[in-house]
């Protein structure tokens, strides 16, 4: 593969209106951080599997662990690390919790980034 060719002025200007308005833009520093924070918990397959699984469906940790061949601690941890990004929500029916998507804001978030990769 390739790597990527990056072409630099051939001399070097300033447009401070361009700057000005960029700066004007530019999310706050702590913004910024939650942002880098959130797409940190991408970085991992075994959280972006569980994702795409409840993707499909609202499950268990049993069941959960089942399908991706996994422990029930395992899987817990990671539960643990999504919900505290707010990527996962519970709800409890009796003793059983069951594990579905947040919101369609997720939903989309994996949809997109799945069609990026198929490119």
């Amino acid at each position: 593969m390739r790597k990527a060719e990056v072409e630099c002025c051939e001399e070097v200007c300033v447009h401070g209106e361009k700057i000005k308005e960029v700066l004007t833009e530019i999310p706050e520093e702590e913004l910024v951080k939650e942002l880098a924070d959130f797409y940190k918990v991408f970085g991992d397959a075994t959280r972006v599997k569980l994702l795409c699984v409840l993707l499909r469906a609202e499950m268990c940790v049993c069941d959960l662990a089942q399908v991706l061949g996994m422990t029930q601690s395992a899987i817990s941890h990671q539960l643990r690390v999504l919900k505290q990004m707010k990527l996962v929500k519970n709800r409890r029916d009796g003793k059983t919790v069951y594990y579905s998507l947040a919101d369609d804001h997720i939903q989309n978030i994996i949809s997109q980034g799945m069609e990026h990769i198929m490119e």
